[in-house]
């Protein structure tokens, strides 16, 4: 009988925490990923900060690794240490929706998402809604982010809204890296296994917040108004966000 091992059965299984198919392709880990998420998704995010049609954060976060046998020089991030970039989307109550982790530690996370399953998906139309990102990413009808340099008080006030928000992602990194600590200190195996580890992490993280085993974050949207936000099919993330100074953070 062929050997399987705990995270392979993890990683491969179509379970609701995480959405994810695996294979190898080039010596690089590849995920087919989908965004998961709840119903009620858009009117908690909503009620956080009055952010309107808020689908997801997303950033990316090192992961620490040895120092490979090949290609040893991609590995090595910004902050000077061999990782790699693991770019994650969450949702208000800290579940990961999406999990792309395939990138040695020197790729941007811009050039992450832009070659990501999930970035095609938002260009086909597949999801309506938006996705929170830092500046490092460039704005998008689907992915805002925040004025570099506002200038008057509703560009302010959006990115108040867009900060307070977006650090859910940032909170979630926390909470996955506390949870499992070689995330945060290391893994010492090669870069494909700790793919595959990675992934397995997401998952069983997602098993736990749905279990409230660390935390209780239970959002009560039963009084918050569904949210209907118009955009012209012309418009490119400039004019999304400009429409949404606008006609909320006013």
């Amino acid at each position: 009988m062929q050997n399987t091992t705990l995270c392979s059965m993890i990683t491969k299984s179509k379970a609701n925490h995480l959405s994810v198919q695996i294979k190898f392709y080039n010596s690089r880990y590849e995920t087919v990923n989908k965004l998961v998420y709840q119903p009620n998704t858009l009117l908690v995010f909503n009620w956080i900060t009055g952010f309107p049609n808020v689908l997801g954060c997303v950033d990316g976060t090192f992961v620490r690794i040895l120092s490979p046998k090949e290609r040893e020089g991609e590995f090595i991030n910004r902050k000077g240490f061999h990782s790699l970039n693991v770019q994650m989307v969450c949702d208000a109550k800290f579940r990961i929706l999406n999990c792309v982790a395939k990138w040695p530690g020197s790729v941007h996370d811009s050039r992450v998402f832009r070659e990501s399953n999930l970035c095609i998906a938002f260009e086909s139309g597949v999801h309506q809604g938006f996705l929170l990102g830092d500046s490092g990413y460039p704005c998008k009808k689907f992915l805002l982010t925040p004025f570099i340099a506002p200038t008057n008080n509703s560009q302010a006030n959006y990115n108040r809204s867009h900060a307070r928000t977006r650090v859910l992602i940032e909170q979630t990194f926390g909470i996955l890296k506390r949870r499992f600590n070689c995330l945060h200190d290391g893994i010492r195996t090669s870069p494909e296994r700790t793919c595959t580890m990675i992934m397995a992490c997401a998952v069983l993280h997602n098993i736990g917040i749905e279990r409230n085993d660390i935390i209780d974050n239970d959002f009560s949207v039963e009084n918050v108004d569904d949210v209907n936000v118009n955009l012209r099919d012309d418009w490119d993330g400039t004019n999304v966000r400009d429409y949404l100074c606008h006609a909320y953070f006013q």
